[in-house]
């Protein structure tokens, strides 16, 4: 029999000269094991992918072979909008794209409409209706006498009673022969206009003599915050009273005229 030999420790090999096989790449064997691990799993993976394709319906096929993207998904994905009010209008706008005149997107919009605005009726007026002036005339020299209609003459007396009250208050409205001037009106309808010079009370009987008789342009006096009134028909002639009667007369620069002939127009008496 051959006489065997001892194979020398591997784990010295600087003291028998015993060396390492270099013909075989260590750890091949393991790398062999790795990798056919690694093929069989991929192909069981793409053995699910296809069974999983083969069980997916028409939109998942149709998305695949558009997209070229793979769908891991068996269903078709959907998105269902969260119940109740949202306090928000419901927009299906088309997808955005150059706008150009008479097309663009379009959006349909649900929101609450709006309560309709109350319409003023035919008979009704925008405009507020002008307030009404009533005046009391009240003397400068002698601040206790007021205008006074008394049998159809204009006087200069002091209050008396609530029917004194009343004839010595007038409606003041825009002159009948001129609108920035003055026209006065008595309680019964009658309009103060002078004739043969002296102030009195008359209906209105349509004339142009009757509207210029009725309508004094405010001037102003001498004295704070008084007016003096002064004839549309009679320039330079002003109303004063004289022994307590109201009269148009010519102007006089006298501290006497200036004092009868300036008023104050203060709110109504009665």
């Amino acid at each position: 029999m051959p006489e065997e030999k001892s194979r020398p420790p591997q784990n010295r090999p600087w003291e028998n000269g015993w060396t390492l096989d270099t013909s075989r790449t260590p750890g091949t064997r393991r790398l062999y094991l790795a990798g056919a691990l690694a093929v069989a799993t991929i192909i069981a993976c793409v053995a699910a992918i296809a069974a999983t394709d083969n069980r997916g319906d028409d939109p998942s096929k149709t998305a695949r072979d558009e997209g070229g993207l793979i769908s891991f998904s068996s269903q078709p994905a959907a998105t269902t909008a969260p119940q109740g009010d949202s306090g928000l209008s419901s927009v299906s706008p088309t997808p955005r794209g150059p706008r150009q005149q008479g097309t663009g997107p379009t959006v349909a919009v649900t929101a609450t409409p709006k309560p309709p605005k109350p319409t003023a009726s035919k008979g009704s007026s925008a405009k507020p209706k002008p307030s009404v002036t009533y005046r009391s005339i009240q003397s400068v020299n002698y601040p206790d006498r007021y205008w006074h209609v008394d049998d159809g003459y204009v006087g200069l007396d002091p209050v008396r009673g609530s029917e004194s009250r009343e004839d010595s208050t007038f409606k003041q409205v825009k002159g009948l022969a001129n609108a920035s001037c003055y026209s006065f009106t008595t309680h019964d309808g009658k309009y103060l206009r002078h004739r043969n010079f002296v102030l009195r009370a008359d209906r209105n009987d349509g004339s142009s003599l009757f509207r210029q008789d009725a309508t004094f342009c405010p001037r102003d006096a001498a004295y704070t915050s008084a007016t003096m009134l002064e004839s549309v028909n009679y320039p330079g002639y002003f109303l004063r009273h004289s022994n307590f009667v109201i009269r148009l007369e010519r102007f006089e620069y006298s501290s006497q005229y200036l004092s009868d002939s300036s008023f104050q127009l203060v709110g109504g008496l009665a």
